[in-house]
């Protein structure tokens, strides 16, 4: 992408659609539970505010940010929790300004960035649009656990294609991070945006594909919902494998979340 400043435009429209649902939510509704185990309203948001926090840094300070990846490398299995156990322990107000001030200071902090330039990363360096796009993954997907949490329906906006390009670019990552190995060949990916209109990644003539609802593909790969309520389709082996293990996130793999039939 030579001109990253759409998606740091889609960024910003995402970040203020979720600080709608927040902005005004009463002290005690901070506290519910989202679908994610042990994580309230308010651990969502501190997870966003801190992870805005370390994308800062990468961006403004390789230095300090080094000092971070040493920090998570020492405690690879609790360092995401610790970070948004501190920040949910915070007042809301302070917690919905740190997130505001750090969110907007990243944005700035993109867009001044030069062109080319990329940034340390928890994976490999990130360029300006790549920075920009996973924290609008990010902020999606938490944000459908705060709308879970507070029992809305969000509509599905064509920031979604986001989403979905970071879900089909990490198929081998998520075979990787399980000690896989990934397919040799690309899958064709079709999916149906919001407005009805098709979304497609990979060679046409790819004999593996996968097809369904963008929707419902980007709540896979960002594993919040089970492949079992959604209607993605696989043709083939292993693409059939992929949507089991499909994740667009960095770290090691996710737990998922249980099937909706499973808790009837």
């Amino acid at each position: 992408m030579s001109d990253p400043s759409s998606v740091i435009d889609d960024l910003h429209r995402e970040s203020e659609e979720l600080d709608l649902l927040v902005g005004d939510l009463a002290e005690s509704r901070w506290a519910l539970a989202t679908p994610a185990a042990g994580w309230t309203v308010a651990h969502q948001i501190a997870h966003l505010a801190w992870t805005d926090r370390s994308a800062l840094l990468a961006v403004t300070d390789a230095e300090a940010f080094a000092k971070l990846v040493e920090k998570a490398m020492a405690s690879p299995g609790g360092f995401v929790d610790e970070g948004a156990e501190e920040g949910a322990g915070l007042p809301p107000a302070t917690l919905l300004g740190d997130w505001r001030e750090g969110r907007t200071a990243l944005e700035e902090a993109l867009r001044a960035a030069p062109a080319g330039t990329r940034f340390p990363w928890y994976g490999p360096p990130m360029s300006v649009a790549s920075m920009a796009t996973g924290r609008l993954m990010e902020t999606w997907a938490h944000g459908q656990d705060v709308a879970d949490a507070l029992g809305v329906t969000r509509t599905p906006t064509d920031r979604l294609r986001h989403v979905a390009r970071i879900g089909v670019r990490a198929r081998d990552f998520a075979f990787h991070v399980r000690g896989l190995t990934p397919p040799a060949t690309e899958f064709r990916v079709e999916l149906v945006g919001p407005k009805g209109e098709l979304w497609t990644y990979g060679p046409e003539e790819a004999p593996q594909r996968v097809t369904g609802p963008a929707l419902d593909f980007c709540l896979l790969v960002t594993q919040r919902a089970h492949r079992g309520d959604l209607a993605v389709r696989a043709d083939g082996p292993d693409a059939d494998r992929w949507l089991d293990i499909a994740q667009a996130f960095a770290g090691p793999p996710g737990q998922g979340r249980a099937s909706k039939g499973d808790a009837r």
